[in-house]
């Protein structure tokens, strides 16, 4: 196994674990909320949360490169794939298959994961290049980091 696949090996891992642990923590802020407030409502804010917290992850942990304000704000990007595939399919699944919302919101969560691992490499690591086990260099002068 060369070092260029090991390290999208690395990524690919990485993503999963913080895919698992966002989740989690969707799930939790989502149940909570939904106390209160309707199921809709409840997944948004939830989501919104749940996606800064995704970007830190996935910029750190994931992707090991630094957060910056341009990559904040181009992340919900990659999120907005995640955002329609999981609000159609929480939607489908308590609308149309008559499944509970609070269940029905994770088992949509679980499928729309996937789908923002691609898009979110693609807006972290710099220039789209697959080896990133190194942060970034700030530019000179810059003070753009979080």
């Amino acid at each position: 196994m060369n070092a260029t696949t090991k390290t999208q090996l690395g990524q690919i891992i990485r993503f999963g674990l913080v895919g698992a642990v966002n989740t989690g923590t969707y799930f939790a802020l989502y149940l909570l909320l939904h106390l209160w407030l309707p199921y809709f409502a409840a997944y948004t804010i939830a989501f919104l949360l749940a996606m800064v917290g995704s970007f830190f992850m996935n910029t750190y942990f994931t992707y090991r490169t630094r957060p910056t304000w341009k990559k904040f704000l181009l992340f919900p990007l990659t999120n907005v794939t995640n955002f329609v595939v999981q609000g159609a399919g929480l939607y489908a699944l308590v609308t149309w298959a008559g499944m509970d919302s609070r269940y029905a919101s994770l088992v949509a969560a679980v499928v729309a994961i996937p789908f923002t691992f691609l898009i979110s490499r693609k807006i972290l690591v710099p220039g789209g290049r697959a080896k990133a086990t190194e942060p970034e260099p700030e530019p000179a002068g810059s003070s753009s980091t979080l």
